[in-house]
């Protein structure tokens, strides 16, 4: 007997780390050093460069979308919004979605503008050229493509629905996938505001 009680000790400590361990505690995909840090050079929907540095400090949602995108890009957007509203007041504005438009043809800068503006003034509309956005989307493992026009010349843009979170430092933190509620995504950021705060 005095043997096992050690051994149950132990059990019961690892058991109890286990529960409080990093890989528990997010309700998003944990990607701390699975992938780089935030880095960009965009255009604004003023025309003028964005870069990483426009935000420092801040806790940065990066998303790929289009503002012709029919559900995800709108749902996700408002999903967002809604999740950050949740935050306690001090964390709200320690957050910027960043939306990158992956169809440069058709999100002018006024257009960008007006789509971004409808879902917060933190919400920031970006995009860039073709070849630019191509480097940019496969420096965080994902891409985008264009289906065929139709007779009007409208056409889909294929795309990842996942949102990407970077701490304050811009370091890739978590993967927020399609699924998790306002309510869990706003639990993490919550959880990443007061870890990056302390």
């Amino acid at each position: 007997m005095s043997r096992i009680l050690p051994l149950l000790t132990v059990f019961v400590v690892l058991m109890l780390t286990g529960c409080t361990g990093k890989d528990e505690n997010w309700h998003g995909k944990d990607i701390s050093g699975l992938m780089p840090e935030l880095e960009f050079q965009l255009e604004g929907t003023d025309g003028n460069t964005v870069t990483p540095a426009d935000s420092r400090g801040t806790i940065r949602l990066l998303y790929f979308g289009f503002t012709s995108c029919p559900d995800v890009c709108p749902t996700t957007l408002t999903d967002l919004r809604r999740s950050v509203g949740q935050l306690p007041e001090e964390y709200r504005d320690d957050v910027t979605t960043l939306f990158v438009s992956v169809d440069p043809r058709r999100d002018t800068p006024e257009r960008l503008a007006s789509y971004v503006d409808f879902f917060g003034d933190r919400v920031v509309g970006m995009t860039a050229e073709e070849p630019a956005l191509r480097e940019l989307t496969k420096r965080y493992r994902t891409t985008f493509g264009y289906d065929k026009p139709d007779a009007s010349g409208n056409y889909n843009v294929s795309h990842s629905s996942a949102v990407y979170v970077f701490d304050r430092s811009g370091n890739a933190r978590l993967l927020l996938r399609p699924g998790l509620s306002p309510e869990q995504i706003s639990e993490d950021l919550a959880q990443l505001a007061r870890e990056s705060n302390s």
